[in-house]
């Protein structure tokens, strides 16, 4: 058996954690840049003037209305705080898949001889008792199904409170015949239509097709959902995420920026985060992509746009390596004259570590640096992010960093923003 753990409005609800003020009240959650809408607590979804994605300018006025509170996106603190989640899951099961920022499967194999739904209701209360976070779990024999149970935990809250267990057929064939098909875990918006031209238009209606036709119509992934829902497993429960094959990272400025010296500093800065990743997973890039472009929604701009990729003359994830090439790469296809509004690094050609070869034609550095990445590495994690970076960095990054007007404080890892709690002496 497979649980699928999901919290609720997962960014708006850490926002709400370390405000308890806003529980119960609307709650959104912006873009980088303060741009348009990424989350919203349930309060927040219930009122219809407000939509997902939609600009914040363009609805400022109906969120000032609703006396909704908004929040600039606080990454840092999601991350720390999905790590918190995932810790606490995996003292209910040594195989936990980690699926995103928010969710993970566990699998509970061995656990039915006891009650699931007990078992379920001891995980959501475990993680809402430490982190004061809401979750929905569904429990089921397959990771599909599961994915069905806790849309059913969410959904028929007063009837299951937060935990649905397809742990029977019946069970089973009355998930799948409440369920319409895009509601299906691995369904799409296209093949959703191709079933509805058909007349298939519940999870129940799906399983009863032929085999072959789903194979034919739906390819091998297809096959895989069938199968799923079927109660028949077919997809790989991974508890080791793979290396990524490649890393890159993207932001836009919080203002329009000419001079080439602040790019390269905002470019040093992401090549920072970049090569840190890559070191965490014990890895070196081939190629560097650097690329820069104006803001294309801009009328009275004019507009650029380039890019370029470097292959290295020996791979690397040394920052201050990939730094240097970073800043030819720009003098190369940076212009004068235009207001530029992003720039962006990837890694590609990603290898592990221990299979770097030198190069015949460069000679070996004098001194190996991977010590002093490590220490890097070691004090941004223990003292918090950007404790020691790069000169090259530089100081401006206030300049030219993300519009984030609203962030909350970084509640779990910055010294200086830890919450202040104030007790009356009696």
């Amino acid at each position: 058996m497979i649980a699928l753990v999901d919290c609720n409005s997962f960014y708006a609800t850490c926002e709400q954690v370390f405000r308890p003020d806003l529980w119960g009240k609307p709650v959104v959650v912006l873009s980088n840049n303060d741009g348009c809408i990424i989350a919203a607590n349930k309060e927040a979804k219930a009122i219809s003037e407000i939509s997902m994605f939609e600009p914040i300018f363009k609805i400022k006025k109906q969120l000032i209305k609703h006396n909704v509170t908004i929040f600039s996106s606080n990454y840092t603190l999601y991350g720390e705080m999905s790590q918190r989640v995932m810790n606490i899951l995996s003292a209910f099961s040594p195989q936990v898949e980690i699926y995103s920022i928010d969710e993970a499967f566990v699998d509970v194999s061995g656990m039915e001889y006891f009650s699931l739904n007990q078992y379920g209701h001891q995980m959501k209360d475990a993680i809402f008792d430490y982190t004061g976070l809401p979750v929905g779990v569904g429990i089921a024999p397959t990771k599909v199904l599961a994915k069905l149970a806790n849309r059913i935990s969410k959904k028929r809250v007063s009837e299951n409170q937060g935990v649905f267990v397809i742990d029977s057929e019946e069970k089973r064939i009355e998930a799948l015949k409440w369920a319409t098909i895009k509601m299906i875990w691995g369904i799409g918006s296209k093949y959703a239509k191709r079933l509805k031209k058909i007349g298939i238009f519940t999870a129940y209606e799906f399983t009863q097709l032929p085999e072959e036709w789903v194979r034919k119509n739906m390819t091998v992934l297809g096959v895989r959902i069938w199968n799923e829902l079927k109660g028949q497993p077919s997809i790989e429960f991974k508890t080791m995420p793979k290396p990524k094959k490649g890393i890159g990272t993207a932001k836009s400025f919080g203002k329009k920026i000419e001079d080439l010296g602040m790019i390269q500093e905002a470019c040093s800065y992401y090549i920072s985060e970049v090569s840190e990743t890559l070191r965490n997973q014990k890895s070196c890039a081939t190629y560097l992509q650097v690329f820069l472009h104006t803001n294309y929604f801009s009328d009275r701009d004019k507009q650029y746009a380039n890019s370029i990729t470097i292959t290295l003359s020996i791979p690397t994830s040394d920052t201050f390596v990939l730094i240097s090439e970073a800043k030819k790469a720009l003098d190369a296809i940076y212009k004068p004259g235009y207001r530029y509004k992003k720039v962006g690094v990837c890694l590609s050609g990603i290898i592990p570590s221990e299979y770097v070869q030198g190069n015949l034609f460069i000679a070996a550095p004098r001194f190996d640096k991977k010590e002093l990445m490590n220490v890097f590495d070691r004090m941004n994690r223990k003292y918090g992010k950007s404790t020691l970076f790069s000169g090259l960095v530089g100081t401006r990054v206030k300049e030219w960093e993300l519009i984030k007007e609203d962030r909350s404080p970084r509640y779990t890892t910055q010294w200086n923003e830890l919450l202040t709690v104030k007790a009356n002496r009696y």
